[in-house]
């Protein structure tokens, strides 16, 4: 019996030693506040002490649009569209609690219900009465949530390949999101979290591999290392995903812009579809061959798309004063 027991003392000292030289440890919370919080960046405190990082550009008196990032995403991924607002629209973007620079829920809630919370609470801190809301993947099915719930303070609502559709979801088949719903994987993975994952991932998301860039690969993979990030990502992708009644989107009276890439393999475009027939005052458009992130692979066809829906939408009613 010696033997047994030395052999499994030998396995055990093998296993530790591989942890530990494979360990990947979260970064630095005051370098990652530097290199990604700097101005214009701000951080606004929200109910149950929840400090959130956000930007918010363009002229004061503007209409505003709001926007919710994705899965594994921060604020960043919108700075092709703030480019090309932030000189007739106030863009505020932040980043979602177990995201970016705001990092894990105090309470570790990361439910639809707290998600929608957050986005009244920061539109209440920075005194926004009513705005156009956008949102990208989770971001999206966040927005749609708020929209049901708070139709009344939105001037519009903009989905990019939005969660929440009622549509079997394709992402177990990117191997980040397969991960981090694999239990016991999905452990491991808050300690071991190889760069080259996070950019397999990020390139499975996407068609145009243009932006698959260096910089936005390191982002990814230092944000989600950001302290409690990780853990929060397990504890959210470990929860069912959620999906949204056709009932309570079919009874959102506010117009919305779908947009959808052809090619996404997270969210099939079905979904857009799906949203189009069941929202009363939705507007679709389609890019071809096109992944997850039209924003970031088409900013150009995406912003002309936007920037017509905005000015028909937002356009004052005949008689009424613009002012």
């Amino acid at each position: 019996m010696k033997w047994v027991w030395r052999a499994l003392g030998i396995l055990v000292a093998a296993l530790v030693i591989a942890f530990l030289v494979l360990r990947v440890p979260d970064t630095d919370a005051g370098q990652m506040r530097a290199k990604y919080g700097a101005a214009p960046s701000q951080f606004v405190e929200i109910g149950g002490g929840t400090l959130v990082h956000l930007r918010d550009e363009g002229p004061r008196d503007a209409p505003v649009i709001v926007l919710l990032h994705g899965s594994s995403a921060d604020l960043h991924t919108w700075q092709p569209w703030v480019d090309g607002l932030a000189d007739d629209y106030r863009v505020i973007r932040f980043d979602q609690v177990g995201h970016g620079l705001t990092g894990p829920d105090p309470a570790h809630d990361y439910s639809l219900a707290n998600y929608v919370a957050d986005i009244g609470e920061v539109a209440d801190a920075l005194g926004l009465e009513r705005f156009v809301l956008g949102g990208s993947s989770m971001g999206g099915a966040h927005a749609v949530a708020f929209a049901a719930a708070h139709g009344e303070r939105l001037d519009g609502l903009i989905l990019v390949d939005a969660g929440g559709a009622p549509i079997e979801t394709e992402a177990e088949g990117n191997i980040g999101f397969a991960i981090m719903r694999t239990p016991g994987l999905n452990r491991i993975a808050e300690h071991i979290t190889p760069r080259s994952l996070v950019e397999q991932s990020f390139r499975q998301s996407v068609s145009n591999e243009d932006v698959v860039t260096e910089e936005a690969i390191d982002r990814y993979w230092e944000l989600l290392r950001y302290p409690g990030n990780r853990a929060a990502t397990v504890r959210r992708s470990a929860r069912d995903w959620t999906y949204l009644d056709a009932k309570d989107v079919g009874a959102i009276d506010v117009p919305t812009l779908v947009m959808w890439g052809d090619e996404d393999s997270l969210i099939s475009v079905d979904a857009a579809y799906w949203y189009e027939e069941h929202l009363p005052a939705s507007t679709l458009a389609i890019y071809r061959g096109i992944g997850h992130l039209p924003h970031e692979e088409a900013p150009a066809a995406s912003l002309a798309d936007l920037r017509a829906w905005l000015a028909q939408t937002l356009e004052p009613e005949a008689g009424q004063d613009p002012a």
